[in-house]
């Protein structure tokens, strides 16, 4: 199927519209600008938009020919985050953020400006028989941004059959793209273990009950969940990234503080680590007559792509860059993502366009010299259009 459609004639705007962004960077549901300039781009090309949905979400619907609110047809979801986080950029680019310790360092100002871009295509040319969803979310950084939007009613106002997402990847090139059936990205929850010991002096070492040891214990003790507990073939990670006890070199203190993540690419996964964390705290602590308190904190679950989605989204890609530039089984990443959240309630795939320069990996995510690489604007909303007129094009 032929994209009649050209995108030439917008990208300037396009362009100007990410530079923008890039340089008034906002963090998760503080998106108000973005969330306004965003409403005020769809209102410009005629669409109705819903506003408020996770605090600073943005909702528009494109109809097809003969299509309406009343009367939507097959109808799917497209989702762009828009959230910075608190990192001071060093790019030195001439659109770098002009907010002290914020900055756009991964790429969601792109995700957002592809999707007005697709909203172009198919505003000027609703040639298609169903509904495209625009859904700008906020807050994906750590904010549950989609859950929130979930919450607040977006798939009972906005019903879906499906609902689709790309997130930029820095290790693939750009022009190409990939995605997998099943787990395309890890779940994540965090995690606290508190260890309760009696404190005393240094020098009297026997009439207390130190839980530095303890903790250290607990810690050595943790990492064989996943060495001896998860199948080889299976993925977990499992890291403490902090431990805080005591104020001076002199005192044994009363407690010790375990902190960490877990990520895993399946529930089963997740559930059994869950156990053992508690487990293993509880049973090390009193081993040395010291009681653990464990803290769960739920994180984001799998990004689990569902099977016809996700194929139908490598076949849009194959059209796209081409089957030597597409990975249609990609291996999944364990990193987190919460438009997992939207997967549980709604079939549908989450791919990856890539962003490295001139044929090559490029900066990763997260780091301050990163920067959304500006030939996915054109690439990514040409994507999205084709995506929707080959979803409606489907035989029923």
């Amino acid at each position: 199927m032929n994209n009649v459609n050209d995108i030439a004639p917008y990208l300037g705007q396009l362009l100007s519209f990410r530079h923008d962004l890039h340089a008034n960077p906002e963090l998760r549901y503080e998106e108000h600008r973005t969330a306004d300039k965003v409403a005020a781009f769809l209102q410009a090309l005629g669409l109705p938009v819903r506003r408020g949905l996770g605090q600073t979400g943005v909702v528009a619907s494109i109809y097809g020919h003969g299509r309406s609110k009343d009367n939507p047809g097959r109808t799917i979801g497209i989702r762009a985050d828009m959230d910075a986080l608190p990192v001071t950029e060093a790019t030195g680019a001439a659109h770098a953020s002009c907010v002290p310790g914020k900055m756009h360092a991964c790429g969601h100002d792109g995700h957002t400006t592809m999707l007005l871009g697709a909203a172009t295509l198919m505003a000027k040319n609703p040639a298609f028989d169903g509904t495209v969803h625009l859904i700008f979310q906020p807050a994906e950084e750590g904010g549950a941004g989609a859950k929130a939007m979930m919450d607040d009613g977006l798939f009972q106002q906005f019903p879906c059959d499906a609902v689709f997402a790309l997130h930029n990847w820095p290790s693939l090139p750009q022009g190409q793209m990939a995605v997998r059936v099943g787990p395309i990205m890890a779940s994540t929850m965090r995690f606290e273990i508190r260890v309760r010991g009696k404190g005393g002096h240094a020098a009297m070492p026997h009439k207390t009950l130190d839980p530095i040891p303890v903790a250290c214990a607990i810690v050595s003790q943790l990492q064989t969940l996943v060495s001896r507990g998860v199948d080889p073939l299976d993925s977990a990670v499992l890291t403490i990234g902090k431990i805080e006890s005591g104020t001076v070199e002199n005192i044994i203190p009363d407690e010790a503080a375990i902190y960490g993540t877990v990520r895993t690419l399946s529930q089963a996964t997740q559930d059994y680590m869950t156990e053992g964390l508690e487990r293993i705290a509880h049973h090390v602590a009193a081993a040395h007559l010291c009681e653990a308190t464990y803290i769960h904190k739920p994180g984001y679950p799998n990004t689990t792509n569902t099977a016809a989605e996700a194929r139908f989204m490598a076949e849009v890609m194959q059209e796209m860059v081409g089957a030597d530039n597409t990975f249609p089984d990609i291996a999944p990443a364990m990193t987190a993502e919460d438009f997992g959240f939207m997967l549980e309630q709604v079939p549908g795939a989450y791919g990856w366009i890539g962003n490295g320069p001139n044929g090559q990996p490029g900066v990763g995510l997260h780091n301050p010299g990163y920067d959304f690489n500006d030939d996915n604007i054109e690439l990514g909303a040409r994507f999205w259009d084709q995506l929707a007129r080959r979803w409606f094009a489907q035989p029923r």
